[in-house]
């Protein structure tokens, strides 16, 4: 039977100051100034069209992406948070995210952050080797990325996290070490590490850089998280490392197929409905104009079908290297456990899956061989 899980908000900034060669999220370059008002309002009344979703729940961690969700000020959040609030309520100890880019930062400080109530900061750092960063299209350097982590280090935030790309553009393995040393030596509560992928629709796809070969990108993966453990970074999740205590809840949330309502442009959300048997996921508008323009918000909202929960439960919970267990599967997906061991057998036998009595866990080989431990789940046309 369903149950309701922990309910997250996720808020997107689409725009930035530049769009990376790499990148495929919704983000659109900053073309004069922007609708700081008229974006808030939309927010809101995105919300308020979301509340009855929320059924009776508190918010438990808020996380905004971009874009570059630094663009705006700490008390344009300040207002935007006072204002959800009266919406759906936030709770007192929830975790607060916001993703930075080291190179718009300039926009307010640390402190205007944390007095808005951000108690987290993620910046994407990427690497600070300056020519990578040209490489990558980013707008800063490695200096100022330095500047950046020492000033998060010093606020008042209770955690923040630096990310790193490895695989990069004609990166050798010594320079994709030197990152992680470098990251480490400015403390960071939390590092997220992962590779450079070629995605569709993105300038890398249509002019492809050089990047290392197999052979070398599986020595920087292998050593590289050799190297973070060393460092006293214990990973969590398929690219996430933390210092006890500092895991990223939001992220958790999200791998362990809690609920999340979405807003802001191309936003997602995914929400369980008990009393109808239904897990339902949301997308609203795409593009800033059309988002800004419509008073309906929502652009989609499909439902996940019984047959296809298992699939999705283990496609998220798999990122996840902490055990999970039947009871688990069953309050999240509403399916007896039974079409989870089933489905588990066969990774069990091929050493990709761990199981003492009603836990699972993927060992170090399965989470390598992820998919292989997804096939008996798909579903055939």
């Amino acid at each position: 039977m369903l149950t309701l899980p922990p309910l997250s908000l996720y808020i997107h900034i689409p725009w930035c100051v530049k769009k990376c060669p790499y990148c495929d999220f919704n983000s659109h370059a900053q073309n004069g100034e922007l609708p700081r008002d008229e974006y808030m309002a939309a927010l809101l009344e995105d919300l308020k069209q979301d509340q009855h979703l929320a059924q009776g729940r508190s918010i438990a961690t808020i996380f905004i992406g971009g874009g570059t969700p630094s663009l705006m000020t700490g008390a344009w959040y300040k207002e935007l948070f006072s204002q959800i609030h009266a919406i759906v309520p936030i709770a007192d100890d929830a975790e607060i995210t916001m993703e930075a880019n080291p190179g718009t930062l300039e926009y307010d400080s640390f402190d205007a952050y944390v007095a808005a109530g951000i108690n987290r900061i993620s910046m994407g750092v990427q690497s600070f080797d300056s020519d990578k960063l040209a490489r990558l299209g980013r707008i800063h350097s490695g200096a100022e990325a330095i500047t950046a982590a020492q000033g998060a280090a010093s606020s008042g935030l209770k955690s923040f996290n630096l990310d790193l790309m490895h695989g990069l553009p004609n990166q050798s393995f010594e320079e994709a070490m030197n990152d992680i040393k470098k990251a480490a030596s400015l403390n960071p509560p939390h590092i997220s590490w992962y590779q450079l992928t070629i995605e569709p629709n993105t300038l890398f796809h249509s002019k492809p850089p050089t990047l290392p070969d197999d052979d070398d990108l599986w020595d920087i993966y292998d050593q590289g998280r050799a190297l973070l453990s060393e460092l006293g970074y214990e990973q969590y999740e398929v690219s996430a490392y933390a210092k006890k205590g500092y895991q990223c809840r939001h992220n958790i949330n999200y791998w362990e197929f809690g609920d999340y309502l979405g807003i802001g442009c191309g936003a997602h959300g995914k929400i369980t409905l008990p009393q109808s048997d239904t897990i339902m996921r949301t997308e609203k508008i795409k593009h800033p104009k059309g988002y800004l323009s419509n008073i309906e918000k929502l652009y989609r909202k499909s439902p996940i079908e019984p047959e296809d929960r298992a699939l999705e439960y283990l496609m998220n919970r798999a990122r996840l290297v902490t055990p999970f267990t039947s009871s688990d599967f069953s309050a999240r997906t509403g399916i007896e456990a039974q079409i989870l061991n089933r489905g588990l057998q066969p990774s069990i036998d091929k050493g990709l899956i761990r199981q003492q009595g009603e836990q699972w866990q993927l060992t170090s080989k399965g989470q390598l061989f992820v998919n292989d431990i997804l096939d008996p789940f798909l579903i055939s046309d």
